[in-house]
């Protein structure tokens, strides 16, 4: 499990793509436990090691390979097909967390990982010192996204401003504070890039409670 609190934004190095598989080799620092030269993040007591967990733009990878400075993580083609990693080429940024441990702070919201779908950003606007953001998806997402209600987009835990559906697709807003902005990969995102979507798992569970019920 995850809270949507990015660590690190980590460079692709490379995507290797085999018959039905591909392998992700990502750089990065402060998640594998490597202090920062001019960092953000103090030492990490607890480094990352095979078989651990990592979110990758907000989807749930297991670390398969252990570099001095990178890792590499085997995607399925299920993931491919919910999600935007299939957009990664060399020197794409994306948005790296570790999994919450029990002891840790639970600064965002419940983040599984798993992606609901992929939505595109639609508008990018300054808000006295905030940007507001928003994103069209289709109405089989949105009816999830509840205004005030938690998003995780591209793994990162936002709150949602606004919410307007419309019978094509649907479109929401969320406001993303500075420093969020310039500590994620959102600070390289223009319109009409695709973005990783994960809505709040507590609605998708009563919504199927009640159907069985």
């Amino acid at each position: 499990m995850f809270t949507g609190i990015i660590e690190e934004v980590g460079t692709v190095k490379a995507v290797r793509r085999g018959s039905g598989e591909a392998k992700l080799v990502i750089s990065c620092r402060t998640v594998l436990g490597k202090k920062l030269s001019m960092g953000r993040a103090n030492t990490i007591e607890s480094p990352t090691h095979i078989g651990d967990s990592i979110s990758v733009n907000g989807v749930c990878l297991t670390v398969t390979e252990l570099k001095s400075d990178t890792f590499i993580a085997d995607v399925m083609p299920e993931t491919f097909s919910r999600s935007n990693l299939n957009d990664l080429r060399p020197g794409s940024k994306v948005n790296l967390e570790r999994a919450m441990p029990c002891n840790g702070r639970f600064g965002g919201h419940i983040v599984s990982g798993h992606i609901d779908g992929i939505g595109k950003i639609s508008s990018m606007t300054r808000d006295k010192n905030a940007v507001l953001v928003g994103i069209t998806a289709s109405p089989g997402i949105v009816k999830y996204i509840v205004e005030k209600g938690s998003v995780a987009i591209d793994g990162i835990s936002l709150t949602v401003t606004e919410v307007s559906q419309k019978a094509s697709q649907g479109e929401f807003r969320v406001s993303v504070i500075p420093h969020t902005f310039s500590e994620t990969s959102l600070s390289g995102k223009k319109h009409g890039d695709t973005v990783n979507l994960e809505t709040d798992m507590i609605g998708k569970y009563v919504e199927r409670l009640l159907q069985t019920n």
